[in-house]
């Protein structure tokens, strides 16, 4: 299994006076008005030209002022972009596990994958260390909603309860939006979102800590022993599981049609009471193309847990169960996917 000197030049000159007639000092005096007029209109044509030119300054540097705010604006967002794509070190970074080798050099920090209906393990990686799951959570909160038989029709309002104050990520539901409790768990699942997430926990019977304790009394029936919840979301570091682990939610999900339709739709539309309509989309490209066959999948990522995903899909008419943890890069968890997806090609079919 498998980085001036200034050269100054000094001009004498020297002025010769002439006596001349009164008629020649008449004309001096007309030449002098004419000067003068000259002059004014010279002086005129300075300040006309000192005005445009002061003007002129004045919106170049406007311009300029406005060129660099767009720059300042355009640098800022190329700053936050990029510090989305630069990810620091998970917590699988850093109890080592960053230095572990696989024959598939995966990106993911740790891996399980097994065929879902012998349960043989076809491939492994740090399968048995607790790693924060970030999203995946989302696969338990869909399992304690569909298993608690609650109305799905019944419409629940986003409140302020529902703001995110461990990451503070923001959310397209806006605070007051109404959508049915089938709606939040399709964008829940499909999407991501984690308002959705929130108001399903919190208008469970005992609110959200009853959710929560239902959560980890089902990972305790699941024999789920490396995993514990705190929220709905998975927006904490403190929601952990093995991948072994994630391996038997996944089953467990799997068994509930709503759950493997609502996780592996690509696009949904939802309209919110009193609110414009929200197209959602998924947050796996991978579902939407031919070459894969998923039946159930969930994505998920905090910079404590890295990239996750889970996923179960059908592999040369094999149903194999793929779970990949703690990933470096927005692509990587789906890079390894493929890498696995070529493995189990490889092998000879089953007797």
């Amino acid at each position: 299994m498998f980085s001036f000197s200034l050269n100054k030049t000094v001009l004498s000159a020297f002025a010769l006076a002439s006596v001349f007639a009164v008629s020649q000092v008449s004309a001096a005096s007309d030449t002098q008005v004419r000067s003068k007029k000259t002059s004014l209109k010279k002086s005129s044509l300075v300040q006309a030209k000192s005005v445009k030119a002061k003007k002129s300054t004045k919106r170049s540097k406007q311009t300029l002022i406005v060129s660099k705010s767009k720059k300042t604006t355009k640098s800022k967002a190329a700053i936050r972009y990029a510090a989305l794509d630069n990810e620091g070190p998970s917590v699988g970074d850093a109890v080592g596990l960053k230095q572990s080798k696989d024959a598939l050099s995966l990106s993911s920090n740790a891996a399980f994958v097994v065929d879902q209906d012998s349960s043989k393990v076809l491939f492994e990686k740090n399968a048995e260390v607790s790693l924060p799951i970030a999203s995946i959570t989302k696969l338990m909160t869909s399992l304690i909603v569909v298993e608690a038989k609650q109305d799905l029709d019944e419409v629940i309002e986003i409140t302020t309860d529902d703001l995110d104050r461990e990451k503070g990520t923001g959310s397209r539901l806006a605070i007051g939006a109404k959508l049915s409790r089938a709606d939040l768990l399709h964008i829940a699942l499909m999407s991501s979102e984690n308002r959705a997430a929130s108001a399903l926990g919190r208008s469970y019977p005992g609110g959200l800590s009853a959710f929560v304790a239902a959560m980890n009394v089902k990972a305790k029936q699941l024999g789920m022993n490396d995993t514990y919840y705190v929220d709905s979301s998975g927006l904490s570091s403190k929601n952990v599981a093995s991948a072994r682990d994630l391996v038997k939610l996944i089953n467990a999900a799997y068994q509930y049609p709503l759950i493997r339709e609502y996780s592996t739709d690509t696009k949904y539309v939802v309209n919110p009471k009193g609110k414009r309509l929200l197209e959602y989309g998924t947050t796996n490209h991978l579902v939407d193309k031919s070459d894969w066959n998923i039946g159930l999948q969930k994505t998920g990522y905090i910079a404590e847990a890295g990239r996750c995903l889970v996923m179960q899909a059908i592999i040369e008419g094999r149903a194999v169960v793929m779970v990949f943890l703690d990933s470096k890069g927005k692509y990587s968890r789906m890079a390894d996917a493929s890498r696995v997806k070529k493995l189990i090609q490889g092998m000879r079919p089953q007797g």
